[in-house]
């Protein structure tokens, strides 16, 4: 039968059919019915969009200016029709059902006397909705309202009562045949035709009534009850418009290539040919019997090309629009009458259809719909008729390019013509926005008139090659330069010059003129009535010429009409021009069904009888099998031996190569730019996460998953796998066990092929079950197949189609919040357009290496495709890209000898012959050689000679591209044929490259690969072609596109011979050299200076003739090449790096030693040798990186460099693979060398003369159209980011394309991208896989990261003099006992690791330890405090980075207003330290309004509630409130403590600087803010821990008297607060596990607890209220049972205290104080008599945080006099008063603490490292350095100090002293000669006033230039100290 849907016969639609033909021919009067087969096969169930497609009206063509046109060819509205417009423009083919002129439609006249107005039945009834909206109408059950449509009432809707099993379901089935219906305005009821019916209700066709033209919508009541209009009801001869109920926002589908079989089609499964006529033009008016001779005209449709801007049509010429063949209607007779010429039609893109002629013939556009009903004869000067036999006789199938003007109508053989739109938009000038227009250096109002364009063309044509054909984005260009041109014109013009136009009269000589240089290859004809003329005059003279005669290339065809104005055409005749032009109409899917055709029905026997003979005329198989006779059964030596040394077939099975050990195939290896690429991912990703938009919340996550989606390809699939089997990725991210992951990593990799839906299920599963898992979905080479679900359902037999859409656009994967799309591509273009649904950021670029620094690290710089273009400039004899010239000629020849087959089909067989002849010329028939040519004959020379040469029987491997399987198939099984009989089966391996299946390799192939890789296990073969490194091999790779597959070092060519003028598209072209782009050594790419010798010959070689051109030596004279150096021959031939007598040469095996360096000048690498360092006793990498002068910048364009593991393994071995030792990266590893086909080779070959377009200005994807063809150039230059923006801005998606349904948002306009998917580009085979599976690698462990904390990990300090602790404590005590604890001593000595480059407190102990204990190096301030790495529990301290759905509440408000919220309070109370009342803020937000008592009358806050001491212990309160000073941490500080308290409400304060206020509120909304006055916004913590501790204790009286009057004993209110720094992580308990026997250490057991555990146990400690402070220890990973032997201890508690407030009343913190304000209290508190007690049981880790705190805090200078100062040191704080020292920027107080750490060599010299004599300090502890030790005084009456008798101190520290130190005091303390003292004072006269007081100058003695002042301005109240020593 010959249709597309053979098989698919079911018998329900075959009964269905039968139904429907018979009810046609009772129903039908005149008309043969539709035939049931034509309804079966062509019936538009099988294709969703059929072409009754959305026509527009002309009018509303002119409505609306800009239409764009998709690939498939009809007109897309997309963009400017909004629904109820395009429903209307459907109402418009009432006019006729095809495509076809419409009919008027006889309908009998209405009865006398009834109503005919329209919108009202025969009854004269109201039908309309807008009148029966609100009526309560009455329906039979079974029955539904439907709404009508009358093409005289557009704006209304009829209302009809319809039985429902007439009308379809939701896919637009099982509707019954027939009708019923009931009129719903006069009740008549059961209408049985639909033709009645519509004659009732008035709907006055002209068209035969047909329900399902007429009745629309579904009618649906809204809520309120009113009837409207609901969905389209989906008939399936509808426009299947993708619409539903639900969507309104519907979008016309063009008809996706609908295509017609007739029944006499052709037999292969696919679009079999070409119906002529009426067919071609949508209305089969011969019932689908359509005969190729019909006398119905096929017209393409009137191309009115006015050049005001009226709608695109199709982009490229495609697709051709027609429709099933549907019922003739009455009335119609063949010769259907046409519409005006002179109207304004919108023709739609050709794409060839099905018909029986092959693809090539001529697609002729159909005419779309008209205006007009009324016949019209047919102007008769506006046909053309096709002579019979055209392309027979002449050879040629003309291509008419449509021009501008009205194409007249063909008749008869247009099965010999072609039509194409290539330029057609070209003359077309679209509307562009001012911006764009001024970007291109136009004004709006000029355009080129239509004499312009003509002798544009016409100039174009002359310049074009006799190789070159038109290409449309060439002459959009010219169209560009010349509008540019008259820009600047009219400019000139306003300046009063002259300037006349090209009058239509001088149209005709202007365009001879220009023609005449063309030498007579482009003709002009010129006639007066229509292009008819010319066109007809140009094909009569093609038929009937006689072959010697010379055609023109291009006749260009004008007619220069007085009515209509020049319209104009060019009819393409040139042999070369006009078949690839054809050609190139097709797409790539197109062009293979078409070969497998021509294969399948034998239209190439005449080609392949003609290839049966030898060029010189044998019969080949007759000589094959003589040759073979001759050889017997011996076959050719397999290696290591020349090609005429024969052995049996079982000894040459037998033999076994050398050992290769110059493999490292399995290490996979991670370089540097696949790192930095891999990080910019991970950045990116965070930012994602960062952007506010939250779409992304990393730190939700805490682990990595994925899968890898891949094009279907075997190979690829294996590849991927083998990847992350050696990168380990599995293990890392912990997904699988080390044992398990090989075997289970075939479940991450997935191809796009029918299993996908399974496997992608069971994936999704995962996602949705894992929600604390990140997954990835990578999908690799993302850029294949892009099509869409939709328009996949129209694309017979090729699988793929949109399921890469199903998977990667579908809804779940949209919206799952742990998911990350990553699409991976070398040719990102098709992503890249206007609905792009991938943000512009979220593109990562492969970085581009500029300097040569970066590049002097790797030893191999990346070969793309830029790099093989600028080789051409190398002026190398032998270049990377060669064009075989002799071959295009043989090929031409014989392309006009078959002008019928497709010139692949021709190549391919000629490209078979040439190698078989190669083979035989090589080995038996000499006389074959010059019939190959020189390029086939070197490489097959190569290929079978090399592994000859040595032992391990090496060799290169051949690629040979074949996109179609069948020639693929038909050339491996003749090369292998040839091969088999010349007996080389054992010396190269011939590898079908199937997509579809495995590498398949011959067992002995497989035995020598085994040896060659060592260690693989028996049942190792070889899964993809870098597993067949070495082995010489042909490789035929076939299928539509490469797929990113990667191949060995070995390859050595590329043969792309059969990538013809079909590939014109950036992508189908770059891919195909994709093939070669590698990584090489360093030398090859040193710009035209190079000279290697790629060809690979023998020195020895006896020069032939052809190959002579390919010779080469290595030019000594330049210091380029190191390898010839390197391989220690010094100057023999170089063979590609390898010295040419490698097999022998033994100078290669001793050690490379020193004596390198001398051989390299030696070969003039002086240049080299100078700049880089080789020393001798470097190793020999470096040496090897280091030769060589730095590279050109100017020939590398800047190189991608990455590395061996990735999507492209560097191919380095040298290619002729001698047994070479030594360091791999020293032989050079070449770029293989690419053949190319003429038209490939002048795109990509094009930069030399620049005068030629490179295939980057190309359309970038078949599947993407410009948007308009006036736009600025590609540059080659721009970044892969700029051509980004580029393709984003001017080209968009066609409609089968996957990202078409990407609308923009009708608000604002902006195209949606997804938020969380990312593209990564990079060039082919750069190393894109192992920079993704390094991203996954890091980002699991940035999400780790996230999970962990850096805790400080510090033993304790100063334990070797620590007191013991005489009383002994029970162990296991929770709590201590008040009696036995405060006669623990208290230990001064500081035991906490943060101290450690601190004074040391002077205890009896310290005076007897070695001076010298303390030796340790002054580190500086900044030194690396140790931490360790810590899993977050659920019990944790967190920043304002975590969230997670339990704590959301407690940290974000919930909506923008309840900012305002939280109220301000002013609290005030007096301080008799300050000696003023200090005014504080509180920030209240509402949801803590609970904890404070407000007044009655207003909001005026009172106090904040505390709770009893006899309160009973309740596990859900906490009673101390918590205080936590902050500064310069809102976003690092740990202030959320949800989690640290389980949840349970608790009191929380921040305490925060007035200026930093406004940042915490907004990184906290919800936490009470105790806002510090203006004053202290520069002072320390002291300042914070003081008014804590002030405020509170004047809060607990205020709640005394509160809870005094409601009968409380105010002892009883809770006296304890809390005060904990920003930095405290978690909290855990102790205890000590039994011991086993005595000598060994108990072990300590600890578990992470809450600090609300914490908290409450200490609270629950018996007699709380005498304790003043209690605290817990620093946790240690040295903790030891030694450290917890006691549970509690008497000793210094920092950090995280509980403070008593009542007892310790009397006792203030420092609020001068920056640093070890905790220390200075802490004495004081135990100097006054108060215990002190830490629980040694728990334990605190405090995160390390990075900012914030007092870190941030830099001087400079108060007046900066440069930017560069030198930093300040901290002997520089001070000054003497009144000098011209720099002033400081800084507190007076920070100066002097900071100075005091650095000075103790200046202030104290005797005290250094003396700890028997320290200085004396009274009531204060400050830190002057950790050299000295300090003895700590109180001067108040009672109190208890350390026992200093006997001591001599070495210095006296006097700060800020008051009152109680007295003369008398000082006095009891002995000082040693020469101790010194220190005196510090807030300014200089209580300076002397305390000197006088204390009756200093008795015992010290003081000179003027001791008194010293910090170094502030007077303004900031600097400190004043004296120094003196002691007499």
């Amino acid at each position: 039968m010959g249709n597309s849907y053979a098989g698919q016969l079911k018998s329900a639609r075959f009964e269905e059919a039968l139904h429907n033909s018979i009810e046609a021919s009772l129903r039908c009067s005149s008309v043969v019915p539709r035939p049931i087969f034509s309804q079966l096969y062509l019936d538009p169930d099988q294709h969703p969009f059929s072409s009754a497609d959305v026509k527009p009206k002309v009018e509303e063509l002119d409505k609306d200016l800009v239409h764009r046109c998709t690939q498939n060819g009809s007109l897309d509205f997309s963009n400017t029709l909004t629904v109820n417009d395009m429903e209307d423009d459907e109402d418009d083919e009432e006019m006729s059902d095809s495509n076809s002129p419409p009919i008027p439609y006889s309908q009998k006249p209405a009865p006398e006397g009834s109503c005919t107005t329209d919108g009202f039945c025969q009854a004269g009834k109201d039908l309309r909705l807008v009148s029966l909206c609100m009526e309560q109408i009455d329906i039979p059950a079974g029955f539904l309202l439907v709404g009508a449509k009358s093409p005289n009432l557009p704006e209304h809707i009829l209302v009809c009562a319809v039985d429902k099993r007439f009308l379809p379901d939701d896919h637009g089935k099982n509707a019954l045949l027939g009708f019923s219906g009931n009129c719903i305005g006069c009740g008549e009821r059961g209408f049985r035709y639909f033709t009645e019916f519509s004659n009732h209700i008035n709907l006055k066709l002209t068209t035969q009534p047909k329900k399902q033209k007429h009745l629309k919508y579904y009618l649906v009541r809204s809520s309120q009850g009113v009837l409207s209009k609901g969905p389209l009801i989906c008939w399936k001869e509808c426009r299947s418009r993708q619409s539903s109920a639900t969507c309104h926002s519907i979008k016309p589908n063009s008809s996706v290539s609908s295509t017609v079989t007739p029944e006499n089609g052709t037999t292969n499964g696919y679009k079999s040919g070409f119906i002529q006529t009426d067919a071609a033009n949508g209305n089969s008016s011969h019932g689908g019997k359509n005969s190729a001779t019909s006398s119905t005209p096929a017209r393409p449709g009137n191309y009115s090309l006015s050049p005001r801007p009226s709608y695109a049509s199709g982009d490229q010429a495609t697709m051709f629009i027609s429709g099933p063949p549907k019922k003739r209607h009455r009335g119609w007779y063949p010769g259907s009458p046409l519409p005006q010429p002179g109207l304004v039609v919108p023709v739609p893109t050709v794409r060839p259809l099905s018909r029986t002629e092959s693809l090539l013939s001529a697609p002729v556009p159909q005419t779309p719909l008209t205006g007009i009903l009324q016949p019209r004869p047919i102007p008769a000067g506006e046909t053309v008729i096709v002579p019979e036999n055209l392309l027979s006789n002449s050879g040629i199938r003309p291509v008419i390019l449509i021009g501008y003007g009205t194409l007249p109508y063909f008749y008869g053989n247009v099965g010999d013509i072609v039509v194409s739109p290539l330029l057609v938009n070209c003359y077309k000038i679209p509307q562009l926005e001012n911006k764009d227009l001024e970007q291109l250096g136009l004004t709006g109002s000029q355009l080129l008139s239509v004499e312009n364009m003509i002798l544009l063309t016409i100039q174009y044509l002359v310049r074009l090659g006799p190789d070159q054909i038109p290409l449309r984005e060439e002459f959009e260009q010219i169209m560009l330069k010349a509008m540019q041109e008259f820009t600047l014109r009219e400019r000139a013009l306003q300046m009063g010059a002259q300037w006349i136009p090209v009058s239509p009269g001088q149209l005709p000589w202007l365009a001879r003129l220009i023609a005449s240089v063309s030498q007579d290859l482009v003709h002009v004809i010129v006639t007066q009535n229509s292009l008819a003329e010319g066109i007809s005059e140009t094909l009569r003279t093609l038929s009937e010429m006689r072959h010697y005669q010379r055609l023109p290339d291009y006749v260009v065809a004008i007619c220069a009409s007085k009515i209509r104005g020049n319209e104009f055409c060019v009819v393409v005749l040139g042999q070369h021009q006009s078949r690839a032009l054809a050609e190139s109409m097709l797409t790539t899917s197109e062009f293979l069904k078409e070969i497998s055709y021509e294969l399948i029905t034998g239209k190439v026997s005449f080609l392949a009888s003609h290839f049966k003979t030898t060029s010189l005329g044998d019969d080949l198989d007759k000589l094959l099998e003589k040759m073979q006779q001759r050889r017997g059964d011996s076959v050719v030596t397999p290696f290591n031996g020349d090609l005429n040394e024969y052995v049996s077939p079982q000894e040459a099975a037998a033999m076994i190569p050398t050992q290769n050990l110059d493999l490292d195939n399995e290490t996979f290896q991670i370089y540097q730019p696949q790192l930095t690429v891999a990080r910019k991912l991970l950045s990116q990703v965070c930012a994602i996460a960062d952007s506010g938009s939250q779409s992304l919340d990393l730190g939700h996550f805490s682990k990595v998953d994925f899968i890898v989606i891949v094009p279907r390809s075997e190979v690829l699939v294996q590849q991927t796998l083998q990847r992350i089997r050696q990168s380990g990725v599995l293990v890392d991210l912990g997904l699988e066990e080390n044992g398990t992951a090989y075997q289970r990593a075939e479940k991450y990799v997935v191809r796009l092929d029918n299993e996908i839906q399974t496997k992608f299920e069971v994936f999704m599963r995962r996602v949705k079950q894992n929600p604390y898992t990140l997954f990835v979905l990578v999908h690799d080479n993302c850029h294949v197949e892009l099509t869409s679900v939709i328009s996949g359902s129209l694309s017979h037999g090729e699988p793929s189609h949109g399921l890469a859409d199903r998977v990667i656009n579908c809804r779940e994967v949209l919206e799952a919040f742990n998911l990350l799309v990553l699409q991976v591509s070398s040719f990102p273009y098709t992503l890249q357009t206007q609905q792009s649904r991938i943000s512009s950021s979220n593109e990562v670029h492969w970085i581009q290496l500029d300097s040569m620094e970066d590049m002097s690290c790797e030893e191999k710089l990346y070969f793309g495709l830029n790099e093989y273009s600028k080789s051409l400039q190398w002026g190398i004899t032998s270049p990377l890209l060669r064009c075989d010239e002799t071959f295009e000629k043989m090929v031409n020849t014989l392309l006009e000898r078959y002008p019928r087959l497709h010139s692949m089909v021709v190549r391919c067989y000629l490209l078979i012959q040439q190698y078989s002849e190669a083979l035989m010329a090589l080995t038996t028939m000499a006389s074959l050689r010059d019939h190959s040519t020189p390029e086939t004959l070197s490489i097959m020379d190569d290929l079978i000679s090399s592994p000859g040469k040595t032992k391990s029987g090496r060799g290169h491997m051949l690629i040979i591209r074949v996109p179609s399987v069948q020639l693929a198939m038909l050339a491996k099984e003749r090369l292998q044929e040839v091969r088999d009989r010349l007996g080389l089966q054992y010396r190269f391996e011939i590898i079908l490259g199937n997509p579809a299946s495995e590498v398949s390799v011959a067992t002995h192939f497989v035995a020598r690969l085994k040896t060659w890789r060592g260690n693989e296990p028996e049942e190792w073969i070889p899964r993809t072609y870098q597993d067949l490194e070495g082995l010489p091999c042909i490789v035929i790779l076939t299928g539509k596109d490469p797929l990113g597959e990667t191949f060995p070092r070995s390859l050595k060519y590329c043969d792309l011979r059969l990538i013809d003028s079909s590939y014109l598209t950036r992508t189908a072209l770059e891919q195909e050299v994709g093939l070669a782009c590698c990584y090489v050594s360093k030398e090859v790419i040193r710009g035209s200076t190079v000279a290697l010798d790629l060809s690979g010959k023998e020195q020895e070689r006896t020069t032939v003739s052809e190959n002579e051109s390919d010779e080469l030596l290595i030019d000594l004279e330049r210091p380029q090449s190191n390898s010839s150096a390197v391989t220690g021959t010094s100057g023999s031939i170089m063979e590609n790096g390898v010295s040419s007598s490698s097999a022998a040469d033994k100078s290669q095996k001793q050690p490379l030693t020193p004596s390198f360096q001398s051989s390299a000048n030696s070969v003039g690498l002086d240049e080299g040798v100078s700049t880089g360092t080789v020393g001798t006793g470097e190793t020999l990498k470096q040496e090897c990186d280091s030769l060589g002068p730095p590279m050109a910048s100017s020939t590398t364009s800047k190189p991608s460099l990455a590395s061996s593991s990735s999507s492209s393994g560097p191919r380095a071995l040298p290619w002729p693979g001698g047994p070479v030792q030594g360091c791999r990266g020293l032989h050079a590893a070449l770029p293989p060398i690419v053949i190319l086909s003429k038209a490939a080779y002048s795109l990509l070959g094009s930069q030399r003369g620049g005068k030629l377009p490179s295939s980057s200005s190309l359309l970038p994807h078949a599947d993407v159209a410009w948007v308009s063809s006036l736009r600025p150039l590609l540059h080659k230059d721009m970044s892969s980011e700029e051509q980004s923006l580029y393709y984003r801005q001017w080209t968009s998606a066609r409609q089968h394309h996957a990202d078409y349904s990407n609308q923009p948002d009708p608000n604002s306009g902006a195209w949606a991208c997804h938020p969380r998917r990312l593209l990564l580009t990079g060039p082919p085979q750069v190393g894109k896989t192992g920079s993704y599976l390094q991203f996954l690698r890091i980002l699991f462990r940035m999400l780790i990261r996230l999970l962990e904390v850096d805790v400080y990990d510090e033993g304790e300090i100063n334990t070797d003099h620590s007191e013991s602790s005489e009383v002994s404590q029970s162990e296991g005590e929770p709590w201590p006992d008040i009696e036995s604890f405060s006669k623990i001593p208290f230990d001064i000595s500081v035991h906490d690791p943060k101290y450690s480059l601190m004074s040391l407190v002077y205890t009896e102990k310290l005076a007897g330890v070695k001076q010298e204990a303390r030796k340790e190096s002054r580190a500086e301030e900044a030194r690396k405090r140790a931490t360790v790495s810590m899993m977050l529990t659920k019990y944790a301290a967190y920043n304002t980075f975590h969230h997670c759905e339990q704590c959301h509440q407690y940290m974000d408000f919930t909506s923008a207003s309840q900012m305002s919220d939280s109220t301000l309070h002013a609290f005030t109370f007096s301080s008799s330290m300050l000696g003023e009342e200090v005014q504080l803020y509180f920030i209240i937000p509402k949801s803590k309004e609970s904890h404070f008592v407000f007044s009655k009358q207003g909001k005026h806050l009172e106090s904040m509630r505390l709770p009893l001491v006899s309160d009973k212990q309740n596990l859900n309160v906490v009673k101390s409130p918590i205080f936590t000073p902050s500064s310069g941490r809102h976003e690092h500080g740990l202030l959320n403590l949800f989690h640290a308290m389980e949840g349970i409400s608790h009191l929380h304060l921040l305490v925060v600087k007035e200026y930093e206020m406004p940042l915490y509120r907004k990184c906290w909304p919800n936490h009470i803010m105790l806002v510090l006055p203006g004053m202290f916004n520069n002072a320390g913590v002291g300042a914070a821990r003081f008014l804590i501790k002030e405020l509170s204790y004047h809060n607990l009286e205020l709640e005394r008297n509160r809870l005094e009057e409601l009968g409380v004993k105010r002892q009883c209110v809770w006296p304890f607060i809390v005060v904990m720094d920003d930095s405290c992580v978690l909290w855990n308990i102790h205890s000590v596990q039994e011991q086993t026997s005595p000598p060994v250490e108990a072990g300590v057991s600890s578990k992470n607890v809450s600090l609300k555990s914490v908290l409450q146990h200490i609270e629950a400690t018996p007699k709380i209220v005498h304790y003043a402070i209690l605290g817990i220890q620093k946790w240690s990973s040295k903790l030891t049972s030694q450290s917890l032997k006691a549970p509690f201890s008497r000793c210094h508690v920092h950090d995280f205290i509980l403070l008593n407030i009542d007892l310790t009343q009397n006792v203030q913190y420092d609020f001068n104080r920056y640093f070890c304000e905790d220390v200075d209290f802490n004495l004081r508190t135990n100097s006054s008599g108060l215990l002190i007690c830490r629980f040694n049981n728990f334990s605190l880790m405090k995160k390390h945080v990075q900012v914030g705190g007092q870190r941030d805090f830099i001087i400079k200078p108060k007046i900066m006099v440069s930017e560069s100062l030198a930093p300040i040191l901290p002997l520089q704080y001070v000054c003497a008063p009144d000098s011209e020292h720099t002033l400081l920027a800084a507190p007076a107080q920070f100066l002097l603490e900071k100075f005091l750490q650095h000075a103790s060599f200046k202030l104290f010299p005797k005290a250094i490292r003396n700890f028997k004599s320290p200085v004396l300090a009274i009531d204060c502890y400050l830190n002057i350095g950790p050299e000295v030790a300090i003895c700590y005084i109180s001067s108040r009456p009672h109190s208890s100090n350390v026992n200093c008798e006997g001591v001599f101190f070495s210095g006296l520290l006097l700060y800020l002293c008051d009152s109680f130190v007295g003369a008398d005091l000082l006095k009891k303390f002995k000082f040693l000669k020469g101790a010194t003292l220190c005196v510090i004072c807030q300014d200089r006269s209580s300076l002397r006033q305390t000197i006088v007081r204390l009756e200093l100058e008795d015992e010290w003695q003081f000179r003027l230039r001791d008194e010293f002042q910090t170094a502030n301005s007077s303004d900031d109240k600097p400190l004043y100290f004296l120094t003196g020593r002691h007499v």
